[in-house]
This record gives C-alpha cells, sequence and structure tokens, in this order.
C-alpha cells in the first residue's frame, strides 16, 4: 500500500504515541490507513516489518471468512448442521440439542452453553474436539445468548474444510492470501496437525492491514471479488449482544453485540487476539488500523483510537519529526555490561516458569555478546547493547542482555509472537519469567520450535 503522510493524523498519531507510553501499552507494531492510503506506520524494534505476529484470536475473523467464501461456492449454508456435516465425529448419544447446532450458531457463538467449553471438550474427548464439544451439556436454549467459546470456531474450520476438500491454510492461501499477495502466512497445529481455526494464524502487520482493507471495500481486491459483498456485511454486523467477559479488563468496545466472529464498535467493527491483536474497520471514516502487542491489561485499545484518530481525519502539513519517530521505535535492550561467564540451573518456582525446573544455564560471552546453553536443546545467542537473532529449533528467537552488578539478564523475544522470557542469572540460580504467559503453555521449547503443534488449550 501507499505511504502518504497527512498532517493533521500524523499530529493524532504522534499523541496516540505519547498515551500508549505514559500507559506502559506494549506496543509491536502499528499501522493506519486512511482513505486507502498508509498515513503512519511503525515497529518497535526488534519487532520489524517483514516478521510475521502471532494473532491469537483475530485468527477467528479469517476463519469467518473461509466461511463465507464456502456459502458464496454453495458448498455450505447458514442452516448447515455439525451432525450434517461431520457425521463421523457425532457421539451416540448426541442430545437432541446438539443435533440442532448450525452454522449460524457457531460463527455467532450462541449455542447455548454459558462458559468456553474448550477444556471440557479436550477432557471429554481428547482425540476429537468435535465429539467432545457435542458431549457437553447444554444449560440455555441455542439462539439466545452469546457466550465466548473457541470450540465453536474450531468446528467451523472443520466444515469449511470438510465441504472444500481442502486444509483451512491451504484454502485460505489459494482463496484468500495469495490473490492479494500475502506470501506464506504461518499457522500453529493442533497435534493431529490441524490449524486451530480460532487462534494460531501468523501475519505481518502489513497483511492485516491489508484484510482490513478487503472488508472495507466489501470483499474486492483489486479487480477481483475476493469475498462475496453480502458475506462482508453480514459477518460484520451485529447478530446479537455481548456481556462482559470473564477475566477480561472492562472494555465498551467489547459490548456493542458480535458479529460473526468479528466485534461490533463503538465506531465501526474489529478483529481482536489476545494481548493486543488489532483489525479496527471504520467505514463510515474510511479509516483501517492494524496493532500487534505483548499487551496485559487491554482497556486502553481500540479506545485511544477514537480519542487520538478519529478528530483529526482532515490534513494539514506533513510531519517529518513524527514520521522519524516512527522510524525510530524500540523496545529498550538490557542495560549493564559485557564479558563473564556463568552456570546455573533453573529455579522453575515462579509461577509459569518458561524452563523446567533444574534446567543447567551457561552463560558464555563471545563478541559483542553471549551464547547461552540453555538445557540440551536450545542454543540463544545474545547480543549487548544490540539485538541478536539465532533459530535453534526452527523458529527465530531476537535476545540482548547485559550484566547488572552480580546478575545477568537477558530478554528472549520470541519474535513472531508477542512473548518474551527474561532470563536472569545469579550465582548458582537462574529463572525464566515470559513478559505475557503463551496460552498454548509456558514451556519456552514448544514456542521455539516449527511449526508449533499442541493440544487447543488457547484462547
Amino acid at each position: 500500500m501507499e505511504l502518504l503522510p497527512r498532517g493533521r493524523m500524523m499530529e493524532a498519531v504522534g499523541e496516540l504515541l505519547d498515551r500508549l507510553a505514559v500507559r506502559g501499552v506494549e506496543c509491536h507494531s502499528l499501522m493506519v490507513v486512511h482513505r486507502g492510503a498508509v498515513v503512519a506506520e511503525g515497529w518497535w524494534a526488534p519487532y520489524s516489518a517483514e516478521r510475521p505476529h502471532l494473532l491469537y484470536s483475530l485468527t477467528k475473523s479469517f476463519t469467518s471468512i473461509a466461511v463465507g467464501i464456502a456459502i458464496g461456492d454453495g458448498l455450505l449454508s447458514l442452516d448447515d448442521r455439525v451432525v450434517d456435516v461431520l457425521p463421523e465425529h457425532v457421539p451416540g448419544d448426541v442430545s437432541e440439542q446438539a443435533r440442532r447446532i448450525n452454522v449460524h450458531q457457531l460463527l455467532s457463538m450462541t449455542v447455548g452453553h454459558s462458559v468456553d467449553t474448550l477444556d471440557e471438550a479436550w477432557r471429554l474427548e481428547p482425540g476429537d474436539l468435535v465429539k467432545g464439544f457435542l458431549r457437553i451439556p447444554f444449560d440455555q436454549p441455542e439462539g439466545d445468548r452469546h457466550t465466548y467459546d473457541n470450540s465453536t470456531t474450531f468446528l467451523l474450520a472443520r466444515m469449511v474444510e470438510r465441504v472444500t476438500g481442502r486444509g483451512l491454510p491451504e484454502y485460505l492461501d489459494e482463496r484468500l492470501f495469495e490473490p492479494m499477495g500475502i506470501e506464506q502466512p504461518e499457522w500453529d497445529r493442533v497435534a493431529s496437525g490441524a490449524a486451530f481455526g480460532f487462534h494460531g494464524l501468523h501475519l505481518t502487520t502489513e497483511a492485516i492491514a491489508a484484510f482490513g482493507e478487503l472488508l472495507l471495500r466489501g470483499g474486492r481486491w483489486g479487480d477481483r471479488q475476493l469475498v462475496p459483498r453480502e458475506w462482508v456485511e453480514l459477518a460484520t454486523t451485529r447478530h446479537v449482544d455481548t456481556l462482559p467477559l470473564p477475566n477480561w479488563s472492562q472494555n465498551p468496545d467489547f459490548l456493542c453485540g458480535y458479529g460473526y466472529q468479528f466485534w461490533r464498535s463503538r465506531h465501526g467493527y474489529h478483529g481482536h487476539g489476545s494481548y493486543g491483536q488489532y483489525c479496527v474497520v471504520v467505514p463510515s471514516h474510511e479509516l483501517v488500523v492494524a496493532v500487534t502487542g505483548a499487551i496485559e491489561q487491554e482497556g486502553a485499545l481500540p479506545g485511544l483510537l477514537w480519542e487520538c484518530l478519529l478528530p483529526a481525519l482532515e490534513s494539514t502539513p506533513d510531519d517529518d519529526a513524527l514520521a522519524d519517530r516512527l522510524r525510530r521505535l524500540s523496545l529498550a535492550t538490557v542495560e549493564g555490561t559485557p564479558g563473564r561467564s556463568a552456570e546455573a540451573r533453573i529455579d522453575a518456582s515462579p509461577q509459569g516458569s518458561a524452563l523446567p525446573d533444574g534446567t543447567a544455564v551457561t552463560v558464555e560471552p563471545v563478541d559483542g555478546g553471549w551464547t547461552l546453553q540453555l538445557g540440551a536443546s536450545l542454543t540463544v545467542e545474545v547480543g549487548h547493547g544490540a539485538w541478536r537473532e539465532s533459530s535453534p529449533l526452527g523458529r527465530p528467537v531476537v535476545a540482548a542482555g547485559a550484566w547488572q552488578g552480580d546478575t545477568y539478564v537477558a530478554d528472549l523475544y520470541v519474535i513472531t509472537t508477542p512473548h518474551r522470557v527474561r532470563l536472569t542469572v545469579n550465582g548458582e540460580a537462574a529463572t525464566a519469567t515470559w513478559n505475557v504467559q503463551p496460552l498454548t503453555g509456558p514451556d519456552l521449547v514448544l514456542h521455539l520450535t516449527d511449526p508449533l503443534m499442541t493440544r487447543p488449550d488457547v484462547s
């Protein structure tokens, strides 16, 4: 997309950056698109434009689009029932309500459960999440109440795969990503190899913004109608009221109703993933905003976008200083001195330790930094005053560290995700703690292994 700075909007982006910093909101990237032109973009180093970033539940919005394309092809309908499309996954004692669950109810998350069913479905059927979901008793009638439920999107992904004969990633590659010029999106997968559907897609910030532009244009990209316009309108329409979610910070933009795997907002609508992954679309202002981050308390967004950006959509002179500021965005490297070696073992008593108790840690100085050996399988390169990259198990980790008195401190960024590990070594004891713990579990080895494959236990 064309980069076109606009004056008042640039001032507004500067105010947005200031307010994010004051509130301690950790963003990794920001892209603002107005009337089809990029008016501001920036990445907080070591995050960068070419890196894909884990979207968490923003993935759900892409699964919704896959459903819409399949419906447009006549392969699926909103009234199609799970038990008819996936009959081999139906338990023998399936309830009458489970028999009635259809695509509309899955998309709007109105199946009749009062809590997320993912853990219970997995417990009931460790090898078949669809069957586990259909075995869970219902405590409400279907269609009456929205309950955020990851299992519903998992079922939708499997239904799309059944009617199209393609894996969800392959289907979206062919019908969406390749025509849009989005190359090699990455997917996390369950142990069977299937894409989660409700989580696990990794895309660049530009690809997220392009997805928002596609929606803003009613599913049209260039001269091709990639997604039926009727589906974009239907998916982003309010179908059901929403209630405050358990353990979520109070946020008025999640209380405006739910569409088909999209949230309605006070202005427009958005797709959202845990820890601040956003694709925000405001049709009334021809505005798209893409954000990635590691935001533990998410009440700031998208509210700050309304406060800072919406009043500033008419242009005045350009602001070169802000453009330079956007180019220089960075997260801080660890401050301290170079040199010195150390040997220690991990104390895993901190909750959610990234490494098992007793893991051997070796810190070995090299020119410009250190080599870390973490157990038998992880060798990580660490820079001093700068980041160094390595890929010990297939996925990249970018790290910087320093000695602070008698303590060695290193930040290990799992750079295609919102997550990083802070390693501290003091004497013979070391700890490895996450900034925000991954929802797929705390094991660092899992998150550096390509591809990530695990049980579907994330939000």
